[in-house]
């Protein structure tokens, strides 16, 4: 089968290969056919460097596909079933899963999904990123990390859930728990960030700035629910006239660069929460001082996966779509295919690039 892989990190480039098979599935796992899989800025990271991951490897985390074959003892999917690929799902029974409410942080899930290898070329190993592979046409997954979907939902559509919609719309409503009637800042209006604004819409906030370098991404925003679009110069100006200057009651970064953290923190309010959603460096820094975190009273939190239990949340989301409320369909800006997907990476950085979904 076809699938893109990184040999090499970091590179700008991915090979596209067509001699690319699967190991043989194991009890407890589930065989997908791909249907569609989004472009991500974190596959971007990881052939960057950001995020470490051992080559050669096929990339790709957000994607939905058809289950084709299913394990013994997996009994919540048959062939033929519409499923979500979760690239860090729960295991459902560790303290995170159970006792602490937090399946988002599992790290059985995580762990078993870094060990998969599902792919090989002859009898070399092909590696996954987070053990997901979506930029192929096939995959084997720990059962867990299949979710069923009704299957009146677009696969193209449903793809976006496994990460971007998930991220940014679980940051602004789990995570931050923004209220009704808040102000919220959003520092990035790419694809995450798009879902964070439409997350702190439907949580009822009633001033969403967005803020970004592109004004073409500050006119998308807009159209998702942001009531105001700032360029950074422009950022006081805006704060003055939403809060007065005193800064949001809730502002989530969806960039992952120090600088645009302690921006952030910076642009809450006293007694605010500050939400970290962008994916960083390991050996990046941002500093704060131990007097003004006494002082300010700010919360500040980080979020992993938008604090979402996939279990439940890929379809809250979901039904959140068919009632009109949560926009997937305009979040794709272009379809494209897998041999296409250099192209696809290189314009992740395009001011009009909101998300690209690779259509097999």
């Amino acid at each position: 089968m076809l699938a893109a892989i990184l040999e090499n990190m970091p590179s700008d480039q991915l090979v596209i290969h067509d001699d690319v098979t699967l190991r043989d599935l194991s009890p407890g796992e589930v065989q997908i056919k791909v249907a569609h899989s989004g472009v991500c800025h974190s596959d971007l990271s990881v052939m960057n460097g950001t995020i470490p991951q051992q080559v050669p490897c096929v990339l790709g985390h957000e994607g939905a596909g058809v289950v084709t074959d299913v394990g013994d003892s997996v009994t919540h999917v048959v062939p033929g079933d519409h499923v979500i690929i979760a690239f860090s799902p729960p295991c459902g029974t560790c303290p995170f899963c159970t006792g602490r409410n937090q399946p988002n942080l599992c790290m059985t899930g995580m762990i078993t999904m870094a060990t998969s290898q599902q792919f090989r070329r002859g009898d070399t190993v092909v590696n996954s990123m987070s053990g997901c592979g979506t930029f192929a046409e096939e995959t084997i997954l720990p059962g867990m990390a299949a979710i069923k979907i009704d299957e009146d939902v677009p696969l193209d559509v449903a793809a976006l859930v496994g990460c971007g919609v998930t991220t940014g719309v679980g940051a602004a409503m789990n995570t931050a728990k923004v209220s009704p009637g808040s102000s919220v800042c959003i520092i990035g209006a790419g694809g995450v960030g798009v879902a964070a604004i439409q997350g702190a819409r439907i949580a009822g906030a009633a001033e969403i700035v967005a803020i970004d370098l592109h004004e073409g991404k500050l006119d998308r925003a807009k159209a998702f629910g942001a009531t105001h679009g700032a360029l950074p110069d422009d950022v006081p100006a805006v704060m003055a006239e939403v809060t007065g200057g005193e800064g949001f009651d809730y502002t989530l970064e969806c960039i992952g660069m120090a600088t645009t953290m302690r921006q952030a923190f910076d642009l809450t309010r006293r007694g605010g929460t500050c939400c970290i959603v962008g994916v960083g460096r390991a050996e990046e820094t941002f500093e704060l001082s131990a007097f003004e975190m006494f002082l300010s009273e700010k919360t500040l939190i980080g979020s992993m996966y938008g604090g979402a239990d996939v279990r439940t949340d890929f379809n809250r989301f979901l039904r959140l779509y068919k009632a009109g409320r949560l926009d997937l369909d305009g979040m794709i800006s272009r379809r494209i295919r897998l041999d296409e997907v250099n192209d696809a990476m290189g314009a992740l950085g395009d001011a009009d690039v909101i998300r690209q979904v690779i259509d097999f």
